[in-house]
């Protein structure tokens, strides 16, 4: 089996040549390991550093992209050089990498498609009590969302099996990480995690500015992905949301029109009743439409799945 690990890097000529000495050379069932960095748009030696380590695949971005598209081009080249598995990491050495043997280990057993690195974020002495909240809060959201058990959602270490790069595909514009394990559920692939400890930060996180820019980004996401791929969870619970209290409305309007002397109904129930059935017809469209387009959407994916079978066979 062949294994390739993945580092995205912008600007980071001082810590990248620690990430590179620290990578594992031999794991056992792994015939070959090579690695590939993805430099998105650095102005500094990041590229210099990678060369001089022999690093196998350098990629570039011309311009600073973000994750997302980092993880696009990543995949491409993971599948058009055959690996079999490909581990992804970070830049900051926030990873240790001892543990990618283990991490790959329910890969090589097929008992998982994707496995996820378990930061174990209540016990990092760095985390501050807000952000430790946060991390579970959302984590708690997530595995709701995608029907999966795993503890850590936004951990970026992971683990992709070769048929798992067939079927992922980046819909979001932030981070790969929370839509690509939505889509993991609907696409049958099997996730699993391992705990792992974490190394120290060398630097702050660059993908947002404070753990509650994290969080809108992320609750973003999940919306438009959970939408495109159950929208008939979303659309028609809205809907039925609506029609309920349409119901009691119009029922109290007649209520009133009939029994109270001289049919006098109360008006403003019925201007009520309307503005609401007029809503959930609205949503009902809105939900014939959406799941139409979710179909649609399936057929397309399963065309570029078959696609990319036959380009990177």
């Amino acid at each position: 089996m062949k294994l390739i690990i993945q580092i995205p890097c912008f600007n980071e000529e001082k810590t990248l040549l620690s990430v590179l000495e620290e990578l594992p050379t031999k794991i056992k069932w792994i015939s070959k390991i090579e690695t590939q960095i993805i430099d998105d748009g650095s102005s500094d030696k990041t590229i210099e550093v990678a060369s001089s380590f022999w690093v196998n695949y350098i990629l570039k971005h011309k311009k600073n992209s973000w994750l997302w598209n980092a993880f696009r081009t990543w995949i491409d080249n993971a599948l058009l050089n055959w690996a079999d598995i490909l581990v992804n990491t970070d830049w900051d050495n926030q990873y240790p990498w001892k543990y990618i043997s283990k991490l790959v280990q329910p890969i090589i057993e097929e008992k998982a498609d994707i496995v996820m690195w378990n930061r174990q974020t209540s016990k990092i002495k760095h985390f501050s009590l807000i952000k430790k909240f946060f991390q579970w809060f959302w984590s708690l959201i997530v595995r709701a969302l995608s029907w999966t058990n795993v503890p850590d959602s936004v951990s970026g270490f992971r683990a992709y099996s070769r048929e798992s790069l067939f079927k992922l595909n980046v819909t979001s514009d932030f981070s790969y990480a929370v839509d690509t394990l939505i889509q993991a559920w609907n696409k049958n692939l099997k996730i699993t995690d391992v705990l792992i400890t974490t190394n120290k930060p060398t630097r702050p996180s660059r993908l947002f500015k404070n753990i509650f820019d994290h969080m809108n980004k992320t609750a973003q996401i999940l919306l438009r992905v959970y939408a495109m791929y159950n929208p008939l969870k979303i659309f028609f619970n809205i809907w039925t949301m609506f029609f309920v209290l349409w119901s009691i409305w119009i029922i109290r309007f007649l209520y009133f029109y009939f029994t109270v002397i001289w049919h006098t109904g109360k008006i403003q129930s019925l201007v009520i009743s309307w503005v609401l059935i007029i809503i959930a017809i609205q949503f009902f469209a809105l939900w014939i439409i959406w799941d139409l387009i979710s179909k649609n959407r399936k057929l397309i994916e399963d065309d570029l799945y078959l696609s990319k079978k036959r380009y990177y066979k």
